[in-house]
C-alpha cells in the first residue's frame, strides 16, 4: 500500500499541529489504473426479466471486483404481478435470485451476507425458513438481517443478497 505525507491541523486543548501519514485510496491514486474501473457498473440480467428492471430502472445485480451486489429479489409472475400464495411466492423470490447468480457465474454457496423483507415476519417466518433452508440449509451458514417493513410494492416477501464471485479454475 503506498502511503502519503500530510498536514493534519487539529484544534483545541492537547492538540498540536503535527504531520501524519495516511494510506492513498486507490481510487484517488493517479499511479494505479484500477480507479477507471472502480467507477464503472458492471450490471447482470438475467435471462428473461429484463422488462421488470427496465420499467423500475435498476440493475438485477451489479458486479464490483470479486463481488457481487444482487437488487432485492420478489416472487413475481412472468408478467411482473406478485404471486398471491405467500409460500409460492417465496420461492419465486429465491428462483429469481438463483437465476440472477447463475447468470454471474455463482450459486448459492457463493452468498455471504443475505438482507430479507417481510410485511408480516411474525406470521410470515415459519414458511419463510423452511424455503429458505432449502436453498441456504448447508453450513457454513450466511449473516442474515430479517426486516420487516409495511409496503414491499404489493409483494409480501423480499430477498437481497451479496456473494462472492468464484475465481475460474
Amino acid at each position: 500500500m503506498d502511503w502519503i505525507k500530510a498536514p493534519v491541523r487539529r484544534t483545541g486543548p492537547g492538540f498540536l499541529a503535527s504531520t501524519a501519514y495516511a494510506p492513498i485510496c486507490p481510487c484517488n491514486n493517479p499511479r494505479d489504473n484500477r480507479s477507471s474501473n472502480m467507477a464503472k457498473r458492471d450490471a447482470i440480467f438475467p435471462a428473461g426479466r429484463h422488462a421488470l428492471y427496465e420499467k423500475h430502472r435498476y440493475s438485477a445485480a451489479i458486479r464490483s471486483g470479486d463481488l457481487l451486489f444482487v437488487s432485492g429479489q420478489v416472487g413475481s409472475r412472468p408478467d411482473g404481478s406478485p404471486e398471491p400464495d405467500y409460500e409460492k411466492q417465496v420461492q419465486l423470490a429465491f428462483d429469481n435470485l438463483a437465476a440472477v447468480l447463475k447468470a454471474a457465474g455463482c450459486s448459492f454457496d457463493d452468498i455471504v451476507d443475505v438482507t430479507t423483507f417481510h410485511t408480516d415476519p411474525e406470521k410470515q417466518l415459519n414458511t419463510f425458513l423452511a424455503v429458505r433452508n432449502k436453498a441456504l440449509g448447508a453450513a457454513p451458514f450466511t449473516n442474515i438481517t430479517a426486516v420487516g417493513v409495511n409496503w414491499l410494492a404489493g409483494f409480501d416477501f423480499e430477498i437481497k443478497v451479496i456473494a462472492r464471485i468464484p475465481q475460474p479454475a
